[in-house]
């Protein structure tokens, strides 16, 4: 497995299409570096509420605030980073192995997320000290 910095994350933007009856933005095969094979949302989520609190072994994912703003906090062994998603243009590409949590959801706030795979149990590390050990394993 690649070591992955959460420096190394990147936003992508997604083409927009300006118009003055609403604009447009889409995602196809060449905006995101993966097969999409899952799309989630999360809505309503409660005023001091977070979500995430974990990593992937194997999954991409890009996150967009379709509506509202929220952070993602994401972190590796050393370091850890604090990304404000806000314009439904711009998404954050998470690649396997980063520790991801967000928190800080504005009202109304939607988070779009396009995965690489459908759900498996297994692809999640649900604790920071068995990621650390996962990580710790698995270094080239």
């Amino acid at each position: 497995m690649k070591q992955v910095k959460v420096e190394d994350l990147s936003i992508i933007d997604i083409p927009k299409i300006t118009d003055p009856r609403g604009n447009l933005s889409v995602i196809e095969k060449d905006i995101i570096p993966f097969e999409i094979k899952r799309v989630y949302y999360l809505f309503d989520v409660p005023s001091g509420s977070y979500r995430g609190g974990h990593a992937h072994k194997e999954l991409n994912q890009f996150l967009i605030a379709v509506s509202g703003s929220f952070d993602v906090v994401v972190k590796d062994e050393k370091n850890e980073r604090r990304i404000t998603l806000n314009n439904p243009s711009k998404g954050l590409l998470i690649t396997p192995g980063v520790w991801r949590e967000l928190e800080n959801f504005s009202s109304g706030a939607i988070c779009l997320v396009v995965a690489s795979d459908v759900y498996q149990a297994d692809d999640y590390i649900h604790d920071f000290n068995a990621y650390l050990a996962y990580k710790a394993l698995n270094r080239n």
